[in-house]
């Protein structure tokens, strides 16, 4: 397949690129800097994209956006947050449906945050929409995807484990002082999945028939307390001094600080696994294991 891709270079893309490029296809990466070899430069914000290579194109998979947990939430930078979705998913979607002959699939990033904060309901893609800025954030940004014209998937991203970046890779270095634990009481839930099976996941959806939302998370969601107790099993160091709340809220702001460490949503794939699709780490403890042993 022809694909167009963007946010490469992102925790997601920088592993989904080698692994479709290792898998046959052709990938061009959409950036903002000058193009190089396989890139294609765009420019969001203004509207400038290369049309005729999105409309040639077999697929499109769009992952960029503006980091949520980068910064501190001024009101300057949630903007950021959002338009950065919602212009770049809009500006694709309108030229995807403006193409002569549409790309099959529109893969669209989102986040399950679109849940808000629910406690211990347990959700899946036919549970309603939450409250919050994240969750108003994924609204408009699925919204946005939704008049490509063609088969639409938004991808609706749990907490993605890698040692290469994201939350696991801020943690690791405590939990192998010694120095790691729960956030709070350690009660709300963490719906993870390791990059191995977020890629592997993308590119099952690349060609299985399904559309609309879709839960990347593994069927296993855990509670922030029990992600400390193994993580502290599988390296073999204790993980029993709980992080007060008051300490990232100083650093982070009450509202960042809640939406990613103390309020959380258990999430199950439910679409992705009667899609079809066989997770490689199916529990957090494979894993961490697996991800840990590189």
């Amino acid at each position: 397949m022809r694909i167009v891709i963007s946010g490469a270079s992102g925790l997601i893309g920088s592993a989904l690129v080698p692994h479709l490029a290792a898998r046959g296809h052709e990938v061009t990466r959409l950036v903002r800097r000058a193009a190089q070899h396989n890139e294609s430069q765009w420019d969001p914000a203004r509207g400038v994209i290369d049309a005729e290579l999105v409309g040639t194109s077999d697929a499109v998979i769009h992952l960029s956006g503006a980091g949520i947990g980068d910064k501190r939430w001024s009101n300057s930078y949630k903007r950021e947050i959002l338009d950065s979705r919602v212009k770049s998913t809009k500006l694709l979607a309108s030229v995807i449906a403006g193409a002569a002959r549409r790309p099959s699939v529109f893969l669209s990033g989102s986040a399950i945050g679109w849940y808000g904060a629910r406690g211990d309901e347990v959700l899946d893609e036919a549970s309603s929409s939450g409250n919050g800025f994240l969750a108003d954030v994924c609204k408009e940004w699925e919204a946005a995807a939704a008049g490509a014209g063609t088969r639409t998937v938004f991808l609706r991203t749990g907490i993605v484990l890698s040692p290469k970046g994201g939350a696991l890779k801020k943690q690791l270095p405590l939990f192998r002082a010694g120095l790691g634990g729960k956030f709070g009481r350690g009660d709300q839930w963490q719906s993870w999945i390791s990059i191995d099976d977020e890629v592997a996941a993308i590119d099952h959806l690349l060609s299985a028939n399904i559309s609309g939302a879709v839960n990347l998370t593994a069927p296993a969601a855990v509670t922030n307390a029990d992600f400390a107790k193994v993580l502290g099993k599988v390296l073999g160091r204790p993980a029993v001094l709980p992080v007060p709340a008051i300490g990232p809220k100083l650093l982070l702001g009450g509202e960042l600080a809640d939406a990613l460490l103390f309020t959380g949503q258990r999430v199950i794939p439910r679409a992705l696994s009667s899609g079809g699709y066989q997770f490689m780490h199916p529990t957090l403890e494979i894993a961490l294991r697996a991800l840990l042993a590189r």
